[in-house]
């Protein structure tokens, strides 16, 4: 959409003259964008309009009265850039590079975000996403899986693209399939079920996706651990008792008795496990529940003792 929106896009001074304020804003793509939008959605109910844009363009999901370009959703390029080169990363370094993982919260909601995990991540020589990953087989996979587990609890709808969620190790190549032969392998298949499980309870808890586009559907516990690379959050839905806590454990060390801050008592159900075995995983957990007690910690009133698995995310849901 940027090419459309500049009329210096791509040109060197001397190759396109300035619109009718002298500004470099394309007022006519502009409006043709706009009317594009409403005009699809007058028609067609219940479409979806999807930006590519790289520049920071202000309301490109804005509806086009308020001044918006009209489009349902926008790729959050910034999160996709900063997320796969803090995973990328060995885990060694990765405290020194922890602001990537929190810093597009700062621009979260500013647009109606998609993240993107796309084909343009995956062709010339920019690595298939298992191999983006660092590590050794083992943990190649385990990183993945963690991934994919942090993308899915970030604010913002999720774009898998194909071959991402059986460990393709090749790049995309237009000429060609998916790999499904991959899924003789153990690894991948288990791979892929994990992708599936999270799909699931991305379909079930109405807290991963009800409220998407502000602070109210989203809390930090504790985004400050850098020095363990250690990210915990909370998802919420419109009803304040139902939300998940995720607790993302971005090292290969076990962390035994990890304290974390909840906003209620009682039992927490380990509702999924990045690193169980039948995902591949150590099976390092919390034999599938854990209980609140009454010690305060970060801001909360009650906390968890947790165990986080190595390269790993753990989600847990309150009983009620």
């Amino acid at each position: 959409v940027a090419s459309m929106l500049y009329l210096d896009y791509g040109r060197s001074q001397g190759e396109w003259l300035p619109n009718q304020y002298g500004g470099k804003e394309n007022l006519e793509a502009i409006d043709l964008i706009r009317y594009f939008n409403e005009s699809v959605y007058h028609r067609f109910p219940g479409i979806m309009t999807i930006a590519e844009e790289s520049t920071a363009w202000p309301g490109v999901t804005l509806p086009p009265y308020t001044g918006g370009l009209g489009f349902l959703f926008k790729w959050n390029m910034g999160w996709m850039n900063d997320f796969l080169a803090y995973m990328s990363k060995d885990p060694i370094y990765r405290k020194y590079h922890h602001q990537n993982l929190t810093f597009p919260l700062m621009y979260a909601f500013s647009e109606n975000f998609i993240l993107p995990l796309s084909h343009d991540e995956v062709v010339h020589e920019k690595r298939s996403m298992i191999n983006k990953m660092p590590g050794d087989w083992w943990q190649k996979f385990a990183n993945l899986r963690l991934c994919y587990a942090t993308m899915f609890g970030f604010p913002g709808k999720k774009l898998l693209f194909m071959g991402n969620e059986i460990g393709q190790w090749s790049e995309w190549d237009h000429d060609t399939g998916v790999n499904w032969f991959l899924l003789d392998y153990d690894t991948h298949r288990k791979l892929q079920l994990f992708v599936k499980d999270l799909n699931h309870i991305y379909k079930q808890e109405k807290s991963l996706w009800e409220i998407d586009n502000s602070w109210k559907g989203f809390e930090w516990i504790d985004c400050e651990d850098s020095d363990n690379s250690i990210l915990s959050f909370i998802r919420k839905s419109r009803n304040s008792d139902d939300f998940l806590v995720f607790a993302c454990n971005f090292t290969p060390v076990p962390r035994f008795g990890h304290r974390l801050g909840v906003p209620k008592k009682g039992v927490y159900h380990e509702l999924l496990n990045s690193d169980s075995e039948i995902y591949g995983g150590s099976n390092f957990g919390n034999l599938g529940q854990v209980y609140a007690q009454n010690i305060p910690s970060h801001g909360n009133p009650y906390s968890v003792d947790l165990n986080l698995p190595p390269l790993g995310c753990v989600i847990l849901k309150p009983i009620s």
